[in-house]
């Protein structure tokens, strides 16, 4: 085994700190009992400041495809049409879940280097005269090609098209880490998982709601039973859970919270937009293109790289991996081969960065793949750059 530390710089899951693996590592205890109850007020509390919402949050024990299927089946109905948005790998797999689950799809297609675009959004809607679509479904911070949708452009959209479908918005490599606000932007249903920005293992899913989500359900047809946001929200009221609840993730959890907030929420995106740009200079400097086209768009959680042509992405992934022992996201879908991501998202700071993106430079020259010199030294000196105020300050 090499020593050190394994780096997990893929996007997803993150690296767990130490403080929530310890939180984690406790016995099991009575989920009817008092002391659990007091978990799970806390916890259901908490998690509203993170998706920056008054309304309720459903704390699923599943992965974020889970909240996927959750987000459809309380709000639709068999054969509701939903409009849907091809940002990349990932909104592609939400799409073929929703067409599984009996759903007709009007999916506009992209080309996987941008967010949604509310633009296309609107013409669709707003040719939608009968108004047949109910849903509109986007992936703010698209995984695979770290493009990030504009939610409040989508939300004007809809509005401006007098349109009333509900909105849809998968959060799950964004929440805490990609500035999110749930009721300010108008979004009915958020999507989100534990196993990113929350810094938990996978596991834990959840759906942030609206009045208008919830009055949907009240219609909505299509079959559910694990999933029912009625059978969640009773029980819920008093910190209990109708099922088994996965307790041991919720001590995880409630661990997060606490480190999140001693940060601040404005201090983590801050930190995660610094890291992200020190990033896009390394790549700069090593003459290699950032997937995402817009900048206005990129992405705080991870950056893509294209490869330069005639080089595999995965055989450079594959020599990181063998000789520095750093695991880095894989290009997906279309994307295989051709491009490869590096995660700086959830527990990170400058030097576990600097420590990446070391790898990657060494890894690059490993592998024989055209590049320049310097992308380490660009990253650290916007690093320092950006530390400077604070020291003068404490000066």
């Amino acid at each position: 085994m090499p020593a050190g530390r394994h780096f997990l710089q893929i996007p997803g899951p993150t690296n767990v700190p130490d403080r929530v693996l310890r939180a984690i590592d406790r016995p099991t205890i009575d989920h009817r009992g008092p002391e659990f109850q007091a978990l799970g007020q806390e916890v259901l509390a908490g998690i509203k400041r993170i998706f920056k919402t008054r309304h309720p949050v459903v704390i699923y024990p599943a992965s974020g495809t889970g909240a996927w299927e959750a987000a459809l089946v309380n709000v639709l109905s068999p054969g509701d049409k939903v409009l849907m948005y091809e940002s990349g790998h990932f909104a592609s797999l939400w799409c073929k879940l929703a067409r599984r689950l009996g759903l007709e799809i009007d999916l506009i297609p992209g080309d996987w280097r941008r967010g949604a675009e509310s633009a296309a959004i609107q013409e669709r809607l707003a040719a939608d005269k009968g108004h047949a679509i109910k849903a509109v479904c986007v992936v703010h911070n698209e995984t695979s090609t770290g493009a990030v949708t504009r939610v409040p452009l989508v939300r004007k959209a809809i509005d401006d098209a007098k349109h009333p479908a509900l909105l849809l918005v998968d959060t799950i490599s964004s929440l805490a880490s990609i500035d999110y606000r749930h009721d300010e932007w108008g979004v009915d249903v958020t999507v989100g998982g534990s196993q990113k920005g929350l810094m938990l293992p996978p596991g834990l899913s959840f759906n942030a709601l609206s009045d208008k989500a919830l009055a949907a359900a009240k219609a909505a047809k299509l079959p559910r039973s694990y999933w029912d946001w009625e059978e969640m929200l009773g029980p819920n009221g008093k910190g209990f859970f109708p099922y088994t609840p996965a307790t041991n993730l919720l001590y995880g959890l409630r661990e997060a919270l606490a480190m999140l907030g001693e940060e601040g929420l404005d201090n983590v995106f801050a930190r995660h937009d610094r890291h992200a740009e020190a990033t896009r200079r390394a790549a700069a400097a090593w003459g290699l293109e950032v997937l995402c086209a817009v900048p206005e768009e990129y992405s705080s959680s991870l950056t893509a790289l294209v490869m330069p042509a005639g080089h595999d992405a995965d055989k450079l992934r594959a020599a990181i991996l063998d000789r520095f022992d750093m695991s880095l996201g894989m290009g997906l879908g279309r994307l295989a081969g051709k491009v490869f991501r590096i995660g700086h998202l959830g527990d990170f700071n400058d030097l576990t960065l600097m420590g990446t993106l070391a790898g990657v430079e060494m890894g690059l020259a490993l592998a024989g793949v055209p590049h320049r010199k310097g992308g380490v030294e660009a990253a650290m000196d916007h690093l320092a750059a950006c530390a400077r105020p604070a020291a003068a300050k404490a000066a």
